[in-house]
Protein backbone atom coordinates (compact mmCIF):
# COMPACT_ATOMS: atom_id res chain seq x y z
CA UNK A 1 0.00 0.00 0.00
CA UNK A 2 1.47 3.32 -1.02
CA UNK A 3 1.07 6.45 1.08
CA UNK A 4 0.30 9.86 -0.46
CA UNK A 5 3.96 10.89 -0.19
CA UNK A 6 5.09 7.67 -1.84
CA UNK A 7 6.18 5.74 1.25
CA UNK A 8 4.68 2.35 2.01
CA UNK A 9 3.00 1.67 5.36
CA UNK A 10 3.49 -1.67 7.01
CA UNK A 11 0.59 -3.86 8.02
CA UNK A 12 1.53 -3.36 11.66
CA UNK A 13 1.31 0.41 11.29
CA UNK A 14 -2.07 0.13 9.57
CA UNK A 15 -3.39 -2.19 12.29
CA UNK A 16 -2.11 0.16 14.98
CA UNK A 17 -3.77 3.17 13.31
CA UNK A 18 -7.00 1.20 12.86
CA UNK A 19 -7.11 0.17 16.51
CA UNK A 20 -6.40 3.76 17.63
CA UNK A 21 -9.16 5.06 15.39
CA UNK A 22 -11.54 2.41 16.66
CA UNK A 23 -10.69 3.32 20.28
CA UNK A 24 -11.31 7.00 19.51
CA UNK A 25 -14.59 6.12 17.84
CA UNK A 26 -15.76 4.08 20.85
CA UNK A 27 -14.81 6.91 23.24
CA UNK A 28 -16.69 9.43 21.11
CA UNK A 29 -19.77 7.20 20.96
CA UNK A 30 -19.70 6.79 24.76
CA UNK A 31 -19.47 10.57 25.20
CA UNK A 32 -22.41 11.00 22.82
CA UNK A 33 -24.47 8.44 24.75
CA UNK A 34 -23.62 10.14 28.05
CA UNK A 35 -24.57 13.58 26.71
CA UNK A 36 -27.81 12.26 25.22
CA UNK A 37 -28.85 10.49 28.44
CA UNK A 38 -27.96 13.57 30.50
CA UNK A 39 -30.17 15.73 28.30
CA UNK A 40 -33.03 13.22 28.46
CA UNK A 41 -32.61 12.96 32.24
CA UNK A 42 -32.88 16.74 32.67
CA UNK A 43 -36.02 16.88 30.56
CA UNK A 44 -37.53 13.96 32.44
CA UNK A 45 -36.75 15.70 35.76
CA UNK A 46 -38.42 18.94 34.68
CA UNK A 47 -41.42 17.03 33.33
CA UNK A 48 -41.67 15.03 36.54
CA UNK A 49 -41.63 18.19 38.62
CA UNK A 50 -44.39 19.74 36.53
CA UNK A 51 -46.44 16.54 36.77
CA UNK A 52 -45.96 16.65 40.54
CA UNK A 53 -47.20 20.25 40.74
CA UNK A 54 -50.18 19.42 38.54
CA UNK A 55 -50.95 16.38 40.69
CA UNK A 56 -50.88 18.45 43.86
CA UNK A 57 -53.28 21.02 42.43
CA UNK A 58 -55.55 18.26 41.13
CA UNK A 59 -55.48 16.67 44.59
CA UNK A 60 -56.72 19.86 46.26
CA UNK A 61 -59.35 20.36 43.56
CA UNK A 62 -60.55 16.79 43.97
CA UNK A 63 -60.65 17.20 47.74
CA UNK A 64 -62.93 20.21 47.29
CA UNK A 65 -65.18 18.25 44.92
CA UNK A 66 -65.34 15.33 47.34
CA UNK A 67 -66.34 17.66 50.15
CA UNK A 68 -69.06 19.11 47.93
CA UNK A 69 -70.31 15.60 47.04
CA UNK A 70 -70.49 14.60 50.71
CA UNK A 71 -72.37 17.79 51.54
CA UNK A 72 -74.83 17.18 48.69
CA UNK A 73 -75.55 13.58 49.75
CA UNK A 74 -75.73 14.54 53.43
CA UNK A 75 -79.15 16.18 52.89
CA UNK A 76 -81.24 13.01 53.13
CA UNK A 77 -78.55 10.94 54.95
CA UNK A 78 -76.30 11.45 57.93
CA UNK A 79 -72.90 13.00 57.19
CA UNK A 80 -70.99 9.83 58.06
CA UNK A 81 -73.11 7.73 55.65
CA UNK A 82 -72.61 10.24 52.85
CA UNK A 83 -68.84 10.23 53.48
CA UNK A 84 -68.80 6.42 53.48
CA UNK A 85 -70.60 6.24 50.11
CA UNK A 86 -68.22 8.77 48.52
CA UNK A 87 -65.16 7.00 50.00
CA UNK A 88 -66.31 3.65 48.56
CA UNK A 89 -66.68 5.18 45.10
CA UNK A 90 -63.24 6.75 45.32
CA UNK A 91 -61.62 3.48 46.40
CA UNK A 92 -63.26 1.70 43.45
CA UNK A 93 -61.88 4.31 41.03
CA UNK A 94 -58.44 4.06 42.65
CA UNK A 95 -58.40 0.26 42.25
CA UNK A 96 -59.31 0.47 38.56
CA UNK A 97 -56.66 3.15 37.95
CA UNK A 98 -54.03 1.02 39.73
CA UNK A 99 -54.81 -2.01 37.55
CA UNK A 100 -54.62 0.03 34.36
CA UNK A 101 -51.39 1.70 35.53
CA UNK A 102 -49.79 -1.66 36.32
CA UNK A 103 -50.54 -2.85 32.80
CA UNK A 104 -49.02 0.29 31.28
CA UNK A 105 -45.85 -0.02 33.36
CA UNK A 106 -45.39 -3.63 32.23
CA UNK A 107 -45.51 -2.50 28.60
CA UNK A 108 -43.10 0.42 29.08
CA UNK A 109 -39.92 0.42 27.04
CA UNK A 110 -36.64 1.14 28.90
CA UNK A 111 -34.90 4.41 27.97
CA UNK A 112 -32.33 3.92 25.23
CA UNK A 113 -29.94 6.50 23.73
CA UNK A 114 -31.47 6.16 20.25
CA UNK A 115 -29.13 8.56 18.43
CA UNK A 116 -26.08 6.75 19.79
CA UNK A 117 -27.47 3.34 18.85
CA UNK A 118 -28.10 4.59 15.30
CA UNK A 119 -24.64 6.12 15.11
CA UNK A 120 -22.96 2.93 16.33
CA UNK A 121 -24.97 0.92 13.80
CA UNK A 122 -23.78 3.23 11.01
CA UNK A 123 -20.20 2.87 12.23
CA UNK A 124 -20.46 -0.93 12.17
CA UNK A 125 -21.90 -0.89 8.65
CA UNK A 126 -19.11 1.44 7.53
CA UNK A 127 -16.42 -0.76 9.09
CA UNK A 128 -17.88 -3.86 7.43
CA UNK A 129 -17.87 -2.11 4.05
CA UNK A 130 -14.25 -1.03 4.49
CA UNK A 131 -13.25 -4.52 5.57
CA UNK A 132 -14.75 -5.97 2.38
CA UNK A 133 -12.68 -3.61 0.20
Amino acid sequence: MAHANGSAKSVGTLVKQGSEQLSDLVRQELKLAQAELTQKGKRAGIGGGLFGAAGLMAFFGLAALITAAIAAIAGPLTVWAAALIVAGGLLLIAGIAALIGRGEVKHAVPPVPEETVDSVHQDVVSLKERARR
